[in-house]
Parts: structure tokens; sequence; C-alpha cells
């Protein structure tokens, strides 16, 4: 007698264990070997917001109400993120990084990405995030940059100042330490002169897994009157 397949064959399912999959801390831990403490540490609320340039961004909540009875439904707003290809002349390639219309638009107003990074006032440094703190770190290492810097020194009338390099836990890192922590970080650029900042494409082959939904926008279930 024919029996139905689903009986006598037994699907295999396999995925990767909790173990196995890195958390948000052991990921940025990673990836700031040798980068100096970022004063403001990661964000705890967003996030995603931790690899990429979101500017401060966080999910809004709010309600939403209808015209005809005024009946209130809950629900969120996420920032209008992208995926863009930015120009840095200090690296002298692309970098493909997530960022927000709104820091779009400050850096088209500052004059670029290295300009927008190179900030030195205290809201731009809280912008930037734990992504835009290592891009910064990594163009500070380019020669034009370095050249820059020592120039407004000289224009100063300051003395030179010997580079004494961290990581994030404020332990002195060598030479060759940077060095490393820089051939990772451009290794992207091997392939379509790019760099992926904050993307799936850093763990080509780490065990680990990136959640499903991660960048998708919820949208509303019902038009209507919008209240924060």
């Amino acid at each position: 007698m024919p029996t139905h397949p689903s009986i006598t064959h037994l699907r295999a399912f396999s995925h990767t264990t909790r173990t196995l999959a890195k958390s948000t801390k052991q990921r940025l831990l990673s990836e700031h070997t040798a980068v100096p403490t970022y004063p403001y540490g990661p964000s705890q609320i967003y996030k995603q917001s931790n690899f990429g340039l979101y500017g401060t961004q966080k999910i809004r909540f709010g309600n939403m109400v209808s015209e005809k009875n005024e009946i209130k439904t809950r629900r969120f707003w996420r920032p209008n993120v992208h995926s863009k290809r930015l120009w840095s002349s200090a690296l002298n390639t692309f970098v493909r990084i997530r960022v927000t219309t709104r820091v779009l638009r400050t850096i088209d107003k500052v004059g670029g990405l290295d300009e927008y990074l190179l900030g030195e006032k205290r809201a731009r440094i809280r912008e930037l995030g734990m992504a835009g703190w290592k891009l910064r770190w990594r163009i500070m290492q380019t020669e034009a940059v370095k050249r820059r810097f020592a120039a407004q020194r000289v224009s100063l009338g300051l003395p030179p100042v010997k580079e004494t390099p961290t990581n994030a836990e404020g332990n002195l890192v060598s030479e060759a330490q940077v060095a490393q922590e820089i051939k990772v970080y451009d290794k992207m650029l091997e392939t379509g002169a790019e760099i992926d900042v904050g993307d799936e494409a850093d763990f080509k082959g780490a065990e680990t897994e990136i959640e499903p939904g991660f960048m998708e926008e919820q949208s509303a279930s019902k038009p209507g009157k919008i209240v924060l």
C-alpha cells in the first residue's frame, strides 16, 4: 500500500546555534581592536545605528489617529536609511555605507565625506557613532590627513605631536597592530574598489548570522491623521 512521502521521509532542519552568533558588543569589540575608544560609547537603544552614519537618529514612537472615530493606534517610524557610495578623497576610493538622508544633506553642506568625518565639534563627534568613528580613524591614518593636521599645527605655532595609538580599551597598541587593523579594513577594497562599513560582507567566512528583516521598514496599516 503506497504511503505519503511526508510519512516515510523525514526532513532535516539545521540552523546556526546561538553560541556561534556574535552579539552587537562582540562584533564591535572585534571591529575596534586597534581603534581608540569612542568617547560616547555604542548605542544601546537602536543598535543598528552602530554600523552606519545615522546622526543620532533613533526609532520614533507615536499614535496614528483615525479622523472618524479618533481611535489611536500605536506605531513607530524608522530613520530613512539608504546604502550609498560616497567618495573619500583621503582614501581615494568610494565608501559604501548605510547613511540617513539627514546626514547626506549635512555631508553635501560641509563639502564631502572627509570634511564631515573630520569635524571637531562635540555634536559632530556624537553624530558619528561607532561606524563613523572607525571610518574617521581610518582616514586619519592616511598621509594626506596627517600632512593637513601637521600644517595646521605649524600655522598655529604648535610643536609636532608624537602619535601614541591606543585601542578601544585604552591600552597602547603597536604599529604592527595598527597596520594589521588597516590591512583588514582595506581588504574590502580588493573587489570593486569599495568599502562596506557594517555590511554583511564584513563577516564572510565568519560564523555569524545577520537577523532577517534587519533594514525593513514597517508601513502604517491604516491611513489617517498622525499625532506624535
